[in-house]
């Protein structure tokens, strides 16, 4: 019998809140996973599950074997993952998940060349602009953009994540070109609503690093940077966007850079990964594949021509 296997089942269970989630996470059957914790639970001669009306709690007994067994299944995963790094092999299925619009752009491209690398690899990409919760959803890693909240997890930068504005030549012949940060407040802005809250206070420096906080407003505001770039491509408003984002139309001149004088702080792309003592071969995998293929200075970056 695997009784490692199954005790690593069973927190996984106790970690997602559900047989079923953690069936998926292992790329098992649901009755394989449900079969696999009563055997544990007969071996031990104790219940280590109980169910409520929304979630499975860990009885006494399975609190305990939690506690003491987690320790135990993580130092053999490590010494399994240690070995399995040491003969090269990738193996698994990898579940990541990134912003619609990033992976679309930059991740889906390089995915031919990262798969022929790893031919035993299986791959799952979630695309949400939403932040979800890594340990709670079952994913090995994340590319995140932007401000980095939860502590708890372990975060390597990929690429500095440059922001702008940026409007229509159209807007602008229309409305005229804002001069300072403080003109703003008399334009049509396009404000992003997203999970971070309503982006409306938008916060510039000049050249003497003196930091300029305009509160903007407009007639359109989106959860997503894709309709705001669709707006101000339509003559909408003055939108604040990664550089990556909309690097294209402002090479193509469709759209053009507001403020070009004033800064706007960096943020930056992460690769974000649930707290462990070794990262599985997988998702180093993937992580120093994204790193490389961004460099130092990322493609989106290379003659941009910006100041």
């Amino acid at each position: 019998m695997d009784r490692i296997g199954d005790i690593a089942l069973f927190l996984r269970v106790l970690d997602l809140g559900s047989i079923s989630a953690a069936a998926r996470s292992l790329d098992l059957s649901v009755a394989v996973a449900s079969q696999r914790l009563k055997r544990l639970e007969q071996d031990l001669g104790v219940r280590l599950l109980h169910r409520t009306t929304r979630r499975l709690h860990a009885t006494p007994e399975g609190a305990a074997l939690a506690e003491q067994g987690r320790g135990l299944v993580e130092e053999l995963e490590a010494l399994g993952s240690s070995l399995r790094r040491a003969g090269g092999e990738v193996t698994g299925t990898l579940r990541v998940t990134t912003a619609s619009s990033f992976g679309r752009q930059y991740l889906s491209p390089l995915l031919p060349e990262f798969m022929a690398r790893h031919p035993q690899l299986r791959l799952n990409i979630h695309l949400d602009d939403r932040v979800v919760d890594l340990v709670s959803a079952g994913f090995d890693l994340a590319v995140r953009i932007g401000a980095l909240d939860d502590s708890t997890l372990v975060a390597r930068k990929l690429a500095n994540n440059r922001r702008l504005l940026c409007a229509s030549p159209d807007y602008l012949r229309r409305h005229g070109t804002p001069r300072t940060p403080e003109d703003l407040a008399q334009h049509e802005c396009l404000v992003l609503v997203g999970s971070q809250g309503r982006q409306d206070l938008w916060r510039l420096e000049d050249r003497d690093g003196r930091e300029i906080a305009v509160r903007v407003r407009g007639r359109i505001e989106a959860n997503t940077g894709e309709l705001l770039s669709d707006a101000a491509l339509g003559g909408l408003g003055i939108a604040l966007h990664s550089y990556w984002h909309v690097c294209a139309m402002l090479r193509a001149g469709r759209l053009v850079q507001v403020l070009p004088d004033y800064q706007i702080a960096d943020t930056g792309i992460y690769a974000v990964m649930p707290q462990r003592r070794l990262v599985p071969p997988r998702v180093s995998a993937l992580v120093d594949f994204l790193a490389e293929r961004f460099g130092d200075i990322p493609p989106w970056e290379r003659d941009s021509g910006l100041k």
